[in-house]
């Protein structure tokens, strides 16, 4: 289920930002963008139509986690606005999840975080206190997705072997944290390269900084596109 296109985050804090960087593309270029809490939260749902109507796909990244019904419906009024792909936390617990599974419908890509890339193991066994391998949690959280009927899950591109082997190959591993080669880390502890990416298995892969920071944000798209396709 490899997507071609790396999905780009679009981090930027205002509306006028997010016109500015998808102007720099041609208008016949179909993107997949991603969409997070910043940028939702300051625009509200017309961001996602604004970027539906230029024919880019979206992946609206809001990582819901309460009760089972609260997700139900608010995954219901998700569906209205044409995302193609949408997450939980796994930590919600697998009713949670199939309670979003049947608020959003079976049209949109469904996942589900497992640990944050920015979590080290120190940090999950000192603060969540899972006194296990970090690996071991993610793959745990991953059984549990798809279980709950999900389609798939947010990870390190260091866990996506790991996770298919436990769940299957059809199961959607999307990893953020991609940096091209001799690009900085940032806040990221978990990183791969495109390449990388590409050759364990991955199925999405999610780009920001390297992107939208560059100083040709096009030129850096399809040169990270053109490692991400050729493997």
């Amino acid at each position: 289920m490899k997507e071609n296109r790396p999905v780009i985050a679009l981090d930027f804090p205002t509306f006028e930002d997010v016109k500015e960087f998808l102007a720099k593309f041609p208008k016949d270029e179909r993107l997949y963008v991603k969409i997070g809490m910043e940028l939702y939260y300051a625009v509200g749902p017309e961001i996602v139509r604004y970027v539906k109507d230029l024919g880019h796909s979206v992946f609206l990244d809001l990582k819901l986690h309460d009760i089972p019904n609260t997700v139900k419906s608010a995954m219901r009024v998700l569906s209205q606005l044409g995302v193609d792909m949408t997450n939980v936390h796994a930590a919600g617990g697998v009713e949670m999840m199939a309670a979003a599974r049947e608020g959003l419908g079976d049209g949109p890509v469904l996942i589900a975080v497992t640990q944050l890339t920015s979590t080290s193991e120190e940090q999950m066994r000192d603060f969540q206190n899972i006194q296990t391998s970090l690996e071991e949690s993610v793959v745990h959280y991953a059984k549990k997705t798809a279980e709950a009927g999900l389609d798939g899950v947010v990870c390190s591109a260091h866990e996506v072997a790991k996770i298919k082997e436990a769940t299957g190959e059809d199961f959607v591993c999307l990893t953020p944290g991609i940096r091209p080669s001799g690009a900085s880390t940032g806040d990221q502890k978990r990183v791969m390269t495109p390449v990388d990416a590409a050759q364990i298995g991955s199925d999405y892969i999610v780009v920001g900084r390297p992107i939208t920071q560059a100083q040709d944000p096009v030129t850096a798209y399809h040169s990270i596109k053109s490692e991400w396709e050729q493997v």
